[in-house]
Order: structure tokens, then sequence, then C-alpha cells
């Protein structure tokens, strides 16, 4: 399964960062972790101070603990099953949680890369689209910035639960 936008997820984005979520969900797998992992690397100290509080990382073990000990081929394939929304153990794991926890998950993952979890390639270059987005994410405010990192974290892994629908798409109005 691929992973794409969706609205019903959003964090209320404007037009201007709905665009940049369309764009990353054009980037192949790949892309989107050396994205995530570059975002991390020239804005991690502004992105988790965001919700400090409202991350829970002991709700997160098997992602902020387990994974640690695993070999970085492991580690690779279970980021790429989070991004892919594969239905792995680990996927699920990560779908269960919060935006804020999930957002904690890669914000851990990045300040351990290249130490107790897999490193980017020495050689890697980032391709011109992973660029731009890191340009256009970069000129936004504080608040769209987060908007666009929770709607995409959120729109990762995999979880069966279903949103609830809403009145304007059912048509019927809620009873007690």
């Amino acid at each position: 399964m691929t992973s794409s936008f969706n609205p019903d997820r959003s964090q209320a984005l404007s037009a201007e960062t709905q665009k940049v979520v369309k764009a990353f969900d054009a980037l192949d797998t790949d892309a989107k972790l050396a994205w995530f992992y570059l975002v991390y690397k020239k804005m991690g100290d502004s992105i988790t101070p965001a919700a400090p509080t409202a991350a829970e990382p002991e709700l997160a073990p098997r992602l902020l603990g387990d994974y640690y000990e695993l070999s970085d081929d492991e580690q690779l394939a279970i980021m790429r099953q989070i991004v892919n929304k594969e239905d792995t153990e680990y996927s699920r794991a990560y779908g269960a949680l919060k935006e804020n926890n999930q957002l904690m998950v890669w914000y851990a993952w990045a300040q351990a890369m290249g130490d107790t979890v897999v490193g980017m390639p020495s050689n890697y270059q980032a391709s011109e689209p992973i660029k731009n987005l890191l340009s256009q994410i970069e000129g936004l405010d504080f608040e769209d910035q987060i908007s666009i990192f929770r709607t995409i974290s959120s729109n990762m892994g995999y979880t069966d639960i279903k949103p609830i629908e809403t009145q304007a798409q059912t048509g019927k109005t809620s009873s007690l």
C-alpha cells in the first residue's frame, strides 16, 4: 500500500502546506526517509519542543527500545514498512500512537542515526525534489511546519481503525 495524503487526517492545513504534504507523498520511500532525516538534522531542535509534555516515549517501547537492538538492515526495513503503511508488528505499533508520539519516534531515530540507528550513506546526495521540499518547509512559519510534520507522520504506519464519519459524510445527525 502506498502512502497518500489523507485530508481527513490533516491538521487544518492551508493550501500552501497541503502542497508540501502532497509533494512529500510523491517521493519514493527512501526519499521520504531521507527528507525526514534531513528535516530533523536541520530543524530538530525546533520540532521537538513543540510538544515536549505531550509526547510519551514510554508508550512506544517497541519503537524506542527493542528497535535499537536490531541490525541496520532490519531497522531500515521497519522504517520503510512504516512509511509504506504495511501491516507489520512495528508498523502497527507506530500506527497506534498519537501524532506527537509519532513525531517523537522520528526525532529519536534521527538523533540516534549513525549510532544505534542505521545512518545515511556517507555519499548520499539529496535529490532536487528533497532539496525543494526542505527549502519550502524552511520558508514556512513554525505552526505551518508542525502541522505538516504531524500530518505526514500521522499518514504513516498501519492501523485498521477508521476515522469516525462526520455528519456531512453520513447525512445523519447524532443522537444520544
